[in-house]
């Protein structure tokens, strides 16, 4: 059973990308003990697992959070276990018949001293302490945390297995959405040379407004459209944002566990949008900037659900 657990464990696929939501259930026995074992779990900025199960099983509850942790590294994971014997017909209350004499006597002994009636009937006797007893069955240790293990394992596999069909769906979403912020960006580093052009022409006509027919100093005019062009050039901002997009691309093919490095990209991306948009002098440039910071927006509240 051992190795049946350890192979379910190595089955993981350790390099697939994770969403922090999914849900796993698993039921074994063996001669002696039936298991049954649900794993869910919900978004959460760390590993937060909360584990609930029954008194028997107290002692192996540090065992249980080691093994989900080689499964899990983000998330609020909720586990719940339950125990039933396996064993059928075994008996396992005892009725103490000296402890029942005993009540029944002292209670005739009240009914004698005060002259009261005494009522007690079986049912009755039957709920006072120790009249019964309940027998726990001996079960082996051993087993027990080998089956519980292997139960656990197979939870683990299916709830893993669940976080990674998610996390291909946000996977897709989230290149999808890189696709769109990157050709929102292509736009604007077309759009930026026209914006330049255009306003070199109104700067010359309102010169030319100004001046008459006065000679025009091109020296006036060039150090202007420096000026102008200092202000608004957004190149080494859409330079670093594509190479933002194509690290966040690269990170969500090759790694996993890709949260955080991939909400601390997204925040490097929103960076450069703003400043993008603050140097916009442009309305078709500020409505493409707002669209991009939209959509990292969108792109930084689907990281969320990553683990």
């Amino acid at each position: 059973m051992e190795e049946q657990a350890t192979e379910l464990l190595c089955g993981m696929r350790a390099d697939m990308i994770r969403s922090m939501t999914g849900y796993g259930r698993f039921e074994a026995e063996n001669e002696e003990s039936r298991l049954t074992v649900e794993i869910k779990s919900v978004n959460h900025r760390y590993c937060d697992i909360s584990i609930r199960l029954p008194k028997k099983l107290n002692a192996f509850e540090n065992d249980i959070r080691r093994q989900v942790k080689e499964s899990v590294s983000r998330g609020k994971i909720d586990v719940y276990i339950t125990y039933e014997s396996s064993r059928q017909g075994e008996s396992l209350v005892t009725y103490n018949s000296d402890m029942a004499r005993s009540y029944m006597e002292l209670l005739q002994k009240i009914s004698d001293d005060f002259q009261i009636q005494n009522t007690m009937d079986a049912a009755t006797l039957s709920r006072y302490p120790e009249v019964f007893t309940l027998d726990e069955v001996h079960v082996d240790e051993e087993k027990l945390q080998e089956l519980l293990h292997h139960t656990v394992a197979g939870a683990l596999d299916h709830f893993v297995q669940a976080r990674e069909t998610e996390g291909g769906l946000l996977k897709a979403d989230l290149i999808q959405k890189l696709d769109v912020l990157g050709f929102i960006a292509e736009e604007i580093r077309k759009r930026s040379p026209e914006v330049f052009e255009e306003y070199k022409e109104r700067l010359r006509m309102k010169i030319k407004e100004t001046l008459g027919d006065t000679k025009l100093d091109e020296s006036v005019v060039a150090t202007e459209l420096v000026v102008y062009s200092d202000k608004i050039c957004v190149d080494e901002e859409l330079v670093r944002l594509k190479s933002h997009i194509q690290h966040m691309k690269e990170t969500l093919e090759k790694e996993e566990n890709v949260g955080r490095k991939l909400d601390f990209i997204a925040q490097e991306l929103n960076r450069e949008a703003n400043t993008t948009l603050s140097k916009a002098n442009d309305i078709i440039i500020s409505n493409q900037g707002i669209m991009m910071k939209t959509e990292i927006e969108k792109i930084r509240e689907q990281i969320q659900n990553l683990e």
